[in-house]
């Protein structure tokens, strides 16, 4: 790869916990890697960019995706604005399950191209690394299918999906022994093929039980895999406290959580991952996130990109929502659309801006990054580069 300067930027570097702002301050790179940050390098490289005094800072994070699906869900989004529920859509065979009937139709190669167009999209807006949740099959085949979707349209694009296995998503209604199925069928066939995989679940009223996700993970957990949870959305049926037992990852939603259990959360090494987007597009209900850092917590943010609760890619909406119904102001919204979610997925080597680490970078068109907290409904990127090389 060629040696690119990026020069003259306001940069935010995510280093010490907070935005770690240097206001004037020259990037290095070379071999796709950061190599040096100073007030200004004066050396022969083969690529120059003029930020002009504008915000350069670690490309987004987006720790919570569905974004692998197939099928629309508008007619059910009809529904809802007449007056139906989301849990009476779920109840009903809809929601989620009509979107596990479009998938099983789908082929792999319909899927993995698909997603990479969505992927396409989040990377216009400034999201280079993406966590993609299977979920949408609830059988063993389909989940493989899901899966392999997604690894094949990570090698398309420039950025990184990682998969999660998100078989505990809901209960397949056809089949009464579902629950024993995945954990005895699905789980097993799982880690042979993606050895150490997230695995996930939807715990909630409708869906997998306390007792029924619990029996799922600890499962998981015997087979060597870390292990996240939907929790909390609708019902805090108890879930923070077995999550913080068993070290799980990230309990994420947290929308109904009591504030006893919010802040026995904030008081362990499990993140919180707020999904604000859910709140502007289904029933104004958010996640405390002011509570939970003001009690020490680990916070991520991200888009819940799916076909029902969350239809928004752009991790620019997700900080502006975060701020105005989170609780946060613009540079926690940052550093936990940044550096938090890349601590959260387990990779060192972004959301940050630091001596050699990957060079995924946004320059946002502004030189006042509050701005991307402030203004909605266009698009702060000016550039974006994934492991230096220019992709927007």
């Amino acid at each position: 790869m060629n040696d690119l300067l990026i020069s003259n930027a306001r940069v935010l570097t995510m280093e010490g916990g907070s935005l770690g702002v240097r206001p004037k301050a020259d990037v290095l790179i070379r071999g796709g890697s950061i190599d040096q940050i100073t007030d200004e390098i004066d050396q022969p490289v083969n690529h120059r960019f003029d930020a002009a005094g504008r915000v350069l800072m670690p490309a987004f994070v987006d720790c919570h995706t569905h974004a692998c699906w197939a099928g629309s869900r508008l007619d059910e989004w009809e529904r809802k604005l007449k007056g139906a529920t989301y849990l009476e859509l779920l109840e009903g065979g809809g929601g989620i399950m009509s979107t596990v009937r479009a998938v099983r139709k789908a082929t792999r190669d319909q899927l993995r191209d698909d997603l990479a167009v969505r992927l396409d999209r989040m990377k216009s807006f400034g999201t280079l690394t993406v966590e993609v949740k299977s979920g949408y099959g609830l059988t063993t085949a389909s989940e493989i299918k899901m899966l392999e979707a997604i690894l094949e349209a990570d090698g398309m694009w420039p950025g990184t999906a990682l998969p999660t296995a998100c078989i505990g998503h809901v209960k397949d209604p056809d089949n009464p022994d579902f629950v024993r199925t995945t954990i005895e069928e699905t789980l097993p066939e799982i880690t042979r093929r993606f050895q150490g995989i997230t695995i996930d679940a939807y715990c909630e009223q409708g869906s997998w039980s306390l007792d029924e996700t619990l029996r799922l993970f600890d499962a998981a957990l015997e087979a060597g895999h870390s292990v996240r949870i939907h929790a909390d959305q609708f019902n805090d049926l108890g879930m923070i406290p077995e999550a913080i037992r068993r070290q799980l990852v990230s309990v994420d939603h947290l929308e109904a959580t009591t504030p006893e259990h919010l802040d026995q959360l904030a008081g362990s090494e499990t993140f919180g991952v707020m999904l604000p987007i859910c709140g502007l597009h289904l029933d104004d209900r958010y996640a405390d996130g002011r509570r939970l850092l003001d009690k020490g917590g680990k916070l991520a943010i991200a888009s819940n990109y799916n076909p029902g609760s969350a239809p928004c890619f752009s991790m620019p909406m997700v900080i502006w929502a975060a701020v105005r119904h989170l609780g946060l102001l613009p540079d926690e919204a940052l550093y936990s659309a940044t550096a938090s979610p890349a601590k959260l997925l387990g990779i060192d080597d972004r959301g940050r801006i630091a001596q050699g680490l990957r060079a995924d970078l946004v320059l946002l068109d502004t030189t006042d990054e509050r701005e991307i907290a402030f203004e909605f409904g266009a698009n702060p990127v000016a550039a974006a580069w994934a492991a230096g090389r220019k992709v927007v």
